[in-house]
């Protein structure tokens, strides 16, 4: 099955560099690369894309505010976004996460990670790379006293895959650190994302943050 993506960014180089990257791969077709927000909005909505890549920075609609029109809470039939940010200077794409997006890539991060990235957030999962996403939590996500409850507490077993997650490790790095099945990771994140009412692994890792379950 081919993974349409959908990439919106307002510098020509990067979406003719991305789009030459992706459309190379066997598996992957670019039906759209766009310069703004509002048309990002409007070509995601026409073509449903698999996944979305979106920059932070964007004229008319910036990446936090199509993230929450085609992702955000309440959203039906959300698409899955990946947002593509510069860190250093994008403070506020932590939002983004709260507003649906289920990944994150630097710009500068290379065709492999950009490829990764997308089959990622196709299979519904998420991209979370010690060298990106956990380095925005640490520097972004401070312990809060409004951090969401879980719904069930966590077992103690949970509670070590969710510290594993938050700090970047893979499934199959997980399983290999706890001594346990990839099966039984899987299953262990499925009852977590239950009981805290989070759709992926990158919510699961925000929440171990806000919560202070990590520091």
């Amino acid at each position: 099955m081919t993974i349409r993506v959908l990439i919106a960014d307002d510098q020509q180089l990067v979406r003719t560099g991305f789009q030459m990257i992706l459309d190379a791969q066997p598996d992957i077709e670019v039906v759209a690369a766009v310069s703004d927000g509002a048309e990002a909005v409007s070509e995601a909505r026409r073509l449903r894309p698999d996944v979305c890549l979106l920059d932070i920075r964007m004229p008319k609609l910036d990446g936090l505010e199509v993230t929450r029109v085609l992702a955000g809470p309440g959203v039906e039939n959300p698409l899955r976004v990946v947002i593509v940010t510069t860190f250093d200077l994008d403070e506020y794409v932590y939002g983004a996460l709260r507003s649906g997006a289920t990944g994150f890539l630097l710009k500068d991060s290379g065709p492999t990670l950009l490829i990764e990235a997308v089959r990622a957030a196709a299979a519904g999962d998420a991209l979370v790379s010690p060298s990106v996403t956990v380095r925005l939590l640490q520097h972004l996500a401070k312990p809060r006293r409004t951090a969401p409850r879980a719904k069930e507490p966590l077992t103690d077993r949970e509670l070590d895959v969710v510290r594993l997650v938050a700090r970047g490790r893979t499934n199959q790095e997980v399983a290999a650190e706890l001594f346990v099945s990839l099966s039984t990771v899987k299953t262990h994140l499925g009852s977590i994302q239950a009981k805290l009412g989070v759709r992926n692994r990158v919510e699961t890792a925000a929440w171990a943050w806000e919560s202070g379950v990590v520091s």
